[in-house]
């Protein structure tokens, strides 16, 4: 069975986002009245799994092996059969 993951990978709080600071301090210029920028990653994944739990299991895998670091980022998962 087919699964589409969405995993966001974003920064811990705590953690400097030049990325969205520099996107804050441009749209500032811009005229917008923006007060905080944050940066993160969605990845659109289609997996083949035996199950939903299968799935989740490969997505965390994913996740702490490659799409995110554990020091600072954070993770979410979204898991939907694909159609």
């Amino acid at each position: 069975m087919k699964y589409q993951l969405k995993i966001e990978v974003s920064l811990k709080p705590g953690h400097s986002d030049p990325e969205g600071e520099t996107t804050a301090h441009l749209l500032k210029e811009l005229g917008y009245k923006v007060e905080k920028v944050n940066v993160s990653k969605i990845y659109s994944v289609v997996l083949d799994a035996e199950s939903e739990k299968e799935a989740e299991t490969k997505a965390e895998e994913m996740c702490r092996r490659l799409l995110a670091n554990p020091t600072k980022d954070n993770y979410a998962i979204v898991i939907e059969e694909e159609k």
